[in-house]
């Protein structure tokens, strides 16, 4: 019986790792999607940290080049593609509003429109966002909760969001949306806030710095941990039908709450160190989100596995070691 084979867009990128470490268990030949870059010397930082760069195999490509994204569809052959990537960063698209429409929204499209004409039979998953919510209308966010993106980042995920929707009711195909919360982990990207404390807590910790300067510390959001939701991302291409679901703890908790459980970790006080610097703050913030994953537990067996808490400390306690063995990611 021949395996599977997966295509990973945004593979060097936190869910991409942790997905393609879930796949290759799994037994899945695994492709990626690689934007070649300056940075190409750390391009698979992530990969080789979670022990599978040397199980995967990666293709030059662009979200802005289809002609690159069918090269590769035919070239991979896929059973199964998860659209990872995008400008990912909030703050950014504001400063790249264009460029973040055209990746993350019209990328989606392009990855769409190949899969349509070369592997139409192949299952897709597309990575929503719970910032499309953005000023909520409900005070818990389900599938059916109207969205109201507050960042270009968001609007561009709607559409993107509504593409892949749209794909699959015009032309039966088996696409998928997963509208994830905030899921964080070691692998983090250092300009997320999350990755952004756990990094200063370390580093005050060990006496490198004295201050951690931050933005809005009144917003709140639903932390879970990467390793849990790429499971979701795997469950929802092994339905009967195509569907869409959040992925959510169903807990929500402030940036300063999550600085305060950095700091504790280590035998630290917030207070003694963490300071507000309006240069983080963005134009429109969203204030709150809180996610009701309730479908995915009913329909795919699925919840969230680890604890805030527990979340924080395995943050804190990799930025730790990295620092005393001069390692970076």
């Amino acid at each position: 019986m021949s395996r599977k084979r997966a295509l990973i867009t945004g593979i060097t990128g936190q869910d991409g790792a942790y997905l393609s470490h879930l796949l290759v268990e799994k037994g899945y030949e695994v492709h990626g999607l690689l934007r070649r870059s300056a940075s190409a010397d750390v391009v698979n930082s992530r990969l080789r940290w979670i022990g599978v760069a040397d199980k995967v195999t990666l293709h030059d490509g662009n979200l802005v080049d289809q002609a690159s994204i069918i090269r590769v569809l035919q070239i991979a052959k896929p059973s199964e593609i998860y659209n990872l990537a995008a400008q990912s960063f909030v703050k950014s698209s504001w400063q790249q509003p264009s460029l973040t429409g055209t990746v993350t929204g019209l990328g989606a499209t392009h990855m769409l429109e190949a899969l349509r004409t070369v592997c139409p039979e192949a299952r897709f998953y597309q990575a929503s966002s719970s910032e499309m919510f953005g000023t909520v209308q409900e005070p818990v966010q389900s599938e059916t909760t109207p969205f109201y993106p507050r960042s270009p980042y968001a609007a561009a995920k709607l559409y993107a969001h509504w593409m892949t929707i749209n794909y699959r009711e015009s032309y039966g195909l088996h696409a998928s949306c997963g509208i994830l919360f905030n899921h964080e982990s070691p692998l983090r990207g250092i300009e997320f806030v999350t990755r952004k404390i756990s990094d200063g807590v370390a580093r005050i910790k060990l006496g490198l710095q004295e201050t951690l300067a931050l933005g809005n510390l009144d917003a709140k959001r639903d932390w879970g941990h990467a390793r849990d939701y790429v499971k979701v991302m795997w469950l929802m291409l092994q339905q009967d039908k195509p569907d869409d679901y959040v992925a959510a703890t169903g807990r929500t908790a402030s940036v300063r709450e999550f600085c305060e459980l950095a700091f504790a970790h280590v035998g630290l006080r917030a207070g003694d160190h963490v300071v507000v610097d309006q240069r983080f703050l963005r134009p429109a913030e969203v204030d709150v989100l809180l996610g009701d994953a309730s479908k995915a537990r009913d329909k795919l067996g699925w919840e969230a596995e680890t604890s805030l808490e527990q979340l924080v400390a395995e943050m804190v306690d990799a930025d730790l070691a990295r620092l005393r063995t001069h390692e970076h990611l």
